[in-house]
């Protein structure tokens, strides 16, 4: 087991953090010291102002970036960029929180086929199942339209 890289520590060094910006370089401190650690932890250490407020505005817009992408699904579905309403669709068509869209249409496909009113024909609960399914698969189909969407 690993110890603490912290001087005269003994506790177990299980939660790495890096040692400079950028740097593939691990230290490995038990707990306390990695709180320790991240309270002083200054990104902006060795810069001039000027020359990390200029850091700072060109993180900012590369934020900017990263949300609309989010928006854009460029992360990937299961990442908190589904909608209430998809995952509760996703529940319904008994699939994962990062299923793709080609696992959400076979899915519905599936449930479609087994509770549709022609195969069942006299049963509420299939029906209603039924209806359901359709409204699922509805919802995400919309909402892979809205993240596939590109202006002409």
């Amino acid at each position: 087991m690993r110890m603490c890289d912290r001087h005269g520590c003994n506790e177990p060094g299980d939660r790495p953090a890096p040692k400079s910006p950028n740097s593939p370089e691990r230290w490995y401190f038990c707990e306390t010291h990695a709180g320790e650690y991240n309270r002083n932890w200054n990104y902006f250490e060795g810069l001039t102002a000027e020359e990390a407020a200029e850091r700072e505005a060109q993180e900012r817009r590369d934020a900017s970036g990263y949300t609309e992408s989010k928006a854009n699904s460029w992360a990937g579905p299961g990442d908190g960029s589904r909608s209430r309403d998809e995952m509760r669709a996703l529940e319904v068509l008994e699939l994962e929180v990062d299923a793709d869209f080609d696992t959400v249409r076979m899915a519905w496909r599936r449930l479609a086929k087994s509770n549709h009113p022609d195969i069942r024909p006299g049963d509420a609960e299939a029906a209603k199942r039924f209806q359901a399914i359709q409204a699922a698969y509805d919802v995400l189909k919309a909402a892979e339209e809205a993240r596939t969407w590109k202006p002409d």
